[in-house]
């Protein structure tokens, strides 16, 4: 089982800027693509950006695309989420996950989700 510790979340103004970080750490003996995702109140979990293992294939909401971006250092088994331009629409809680490639992490299929990390933009 692997463990994901989301942060980096906060209160920030209509086209602000944040980094968010994930740390996976556990049972992590081959490589794994990573991603995030997002729940905002009301409504389900949706799917944010995908990163491969090698960094070299990326996936994005429709959403969020030319303003987030994703990015991972390996050697700190953590993926980031740079998120500019931020709208109210991007208030949620943002969770990462993980899984054996970026269809998996794009269908959520790895069942262990972390704490999370609340994202507020204020207008």
């Amino acid at each position: 089982q692997v463990q994901l510790v989301e942060s980096g979340g906060g209160l920030v103004q209509t086209g602000g800027s944040l980094r968010l970080s994930c740390v996976a750490s556990g049972r992590t003996f081959t490589t794994y693509a990573m991603g995030w995702f997002r729940q905002a109140p009301g409504k389900e979990r949706e799917f944010v950006a995908a990163i491969s293992w090698s960094g070299g294939s990326t996936s994005y909401a429709d959403s969020v695309k030319g303003r987030f971006t994703i990015s991972r250092d390996n050697a700190k088994n953590t993926v980031y989420l740079q998120m500019n331009t931020l709208k109210p629409e991007d208030t949620a809680v943002y969770y990462c996950n993980l899984g054996s490639g970026l269809r998996a992490v794009v269908a959520g299929s790895y069942g262990y989700w972390g704490q999370g990390t609340q994202v507020t933009v204020s207008s």
